[in-house]
């Protein structure tokens, strides 16, 4: 049993926390603060190879393996955790194109999504249907040899940037309703289709997160993914699993950061005479929140290593929980100063519920673990 990385995902991970230290970490603060664009972030990500972490290298992408690919995550998310969703929706997007896509659909975009001349997103969420995709309501008919496409779609990572943008629809009205549902990947030029506005929100700031209008939008049956009807729900889903382990490496991430800042604070900020992490009340917090993160860092590479519905469920949950601890506690170390925006636990804190809600909340995580249980398809212990 090994719990190290190996020799090249050691001097991956090297390269990452470089690129993060130099080129992220100095201007986190400020362009956050302000809502800039990471233009020159996201233009590295492309010389880095980035954008085609989950692509074939016979498409120009890296092809990383899964372990690799929760590093990325990790290591960004460590220095700014709204630029890693930049990489998160367009890699499991392009990830699904490769599983699912015919060979035309493959060849057409993969080699521009390897690169980052083309990026993508994936549009799920409605206004009424969240956690409950069977309820959604975007409707797409077919008239010759198009589909055409109405509805509305909203919390869309990339929004602005997604060419194409998979949106999943209802195809047919059968009954369970997952059997009627689609996948259509649709072009940003393309008439009707328009990303109607930017959603302000608490944090997770840096990339866009839109609401999107589809009014009578017409796509060519060859951009339904796959070519076949009625497999939407399961490409989404499975989709939905890669992304859970980004999302439990990003929490890994921020919890990071807000211990490595608690713990640097505890060492120099003195009260009585000596330095606060003299005192036991400040030692029992830093000993909680680094055993917390080491475990819930195992957790998401054997969730990665694994490729599995319930262990990436588990990694989830369980790391997103540790990064709404560990930010808190970190904040509590701070003190007054945590609350200021002087100080990156502020940031953090808000950062951080994300990953409690983002690729399903955790009430679904535990759901997902508990049927997997019961089925038998995932037992607790070797």
């Amino acid at each position: 049993m090994d719990f190290e990385l190996d020799e090249d995902q050691q001097l991956f991970r090297a390269t990452l926390r470089e690129f993060v230290d130099k080129e992220i970490v100095p201007v986190a603060a400020e362009w956050e603060r302000s809502g800039r664009y990471p233009a020159e972030i996201v233009e590295r990500f492309k010389e880095l190879g980035l954008f085609g972490m989950t692509i074939p290298a016979r498409y120009g992408g890296l092809e990383l393996d899964r372990v690799s690919y929760a590093l990325v995550f990790e290591e960004i998310a460590r220095g700014w955790m709204g630029v890693a969703g930049v990489l998160g929706s367009h890699s499991l997007s392009a990830w699904m194109i490769d599983r699912y896509g015919t060979p035309e659909q493959k060849d057409r975009y993969l080699p521009g999504l390897a690169s980052g001349a083309r990026r993508t997103g994936i549009a799920l969420t409605e206004p009424a249907a969240g956690t409950d995709l069977q309820g959604i309501t975007t409707r797409a008919v077919r008239d010759g040899d198009h589909y055409v496409i109405n509805g509305a779609k909203t919390w869309i990572t990339n929004a602005r940037h997604a060419d194409p943008m998979p949106v999943l629809v209802k195809t047919s009205v059968e009954t369970p309703a997952h059997k009627g549902m689609s996948m259509l990947l649709v072009e940003a030029d393309t008439p009707g289709y328009t990303v109607s506005r930017d959603l302000p929100k608490l944090g997770y700031k840096g990339t866009e997160t839109c609401e999107i209008t589809l009014q009578d939008v017409r796509v060519h049956k060859d951009r339904l993914l796959g070519g076949v009807e009625g497999r939407g729900m399961q490409q989404a889903l499975s989709a939905l699993e890669l992304g859970r382990v980004n999302i439990a490496a990003r929490a890994v991430g921020v919890a990071q950061c807000a211990f490595d800042a608690a713990l640097a604070y505890a060492r120099q900020r003195e009260a009585f005479g000596r330095p606060i992490g003299d005192f036991q009340a400040i030692q029992l917090k830093l000993a909680d929140m680094a055993t917390d993160i080491q475990a819930a860092r195992l957790m998401t590479y054997w969730a990665a290593s694994r490729s599995a519905k319930a262990e990436a469920a588990m990694a989830k949950y369980f790391a997103s929980e540790v990064a709404l601890r560990v930010t808190m506690e970190a904040m509590r170390v701070h003190g007054g100063y945590g609350y200021s925006q002087e100080f990156v636990l502020e940031r953090l804190y808000r950062d951080a519920p994300l990953m409690a809600i983002g690729e399903g909340t955790n009430d679904v995580q535990r759901m997902v673990i508990a049927r997997e249980l019961l089925k038998g398809a995932v037992r607790v212990g070797w």
